[in-house]
């Protein structure tokens, strides 16, 4: 799989780090999930990779995962969701992607979701 740093634009990092101050309660309850390192797998928060930012990477279980809010099921949304997901997959990416409601209110089975897939990817 090709650097993670691959060909991002420089605003991308200025914009990565202002994500990571204004992280959402969903994806700051799933971060200090995946923080712990309980999947042995080490994952960073708001990543450029390519022309996108991902809510959260772990390139040695080749997971990324995005938290959606409610805008991401508009159809707009959804299309540029399908490419984005699609050129993470073109980089060897197993894209996982949770609505912030299921996060919040399952939390154990998106924890169980993400381990299964981080089980499956290892080597």
């Amino acid at each position: 799989m090709t650097k993670y740093f691959l060909k991002h634009r420089r605003s991308s990092i200025a914009r990565a780090r202002k994500l990571r101050r204004e992280m959402t309660d969903a994806e700051r309850k799933l971060w200090s999930l995946l923080r712990k390192k309980q999947l042995r797998v080490h994952f960073r928060k708001q990543v450029p990779f390519g022309p996108y930012i991902l809510d959260f990477l772990s390139i040695t279980g080749r997971v990324a995962i995005e938290v959606d809010g409610s805008q991401h099921f508009e159809e707009a949304h959804l299309e540029r969701d399908a490419e984005r997901d699609a050129y993470l997959r073109s980089q060897g990416l197993t894209v996982l992607r949770f609505s912030s409601v299921d996060v919040l209110k399952n939390t154990e089975g998106v924890w169980q979701r993400i381990e299964d897939e981080i089980q499956k990817n290892r080597p």
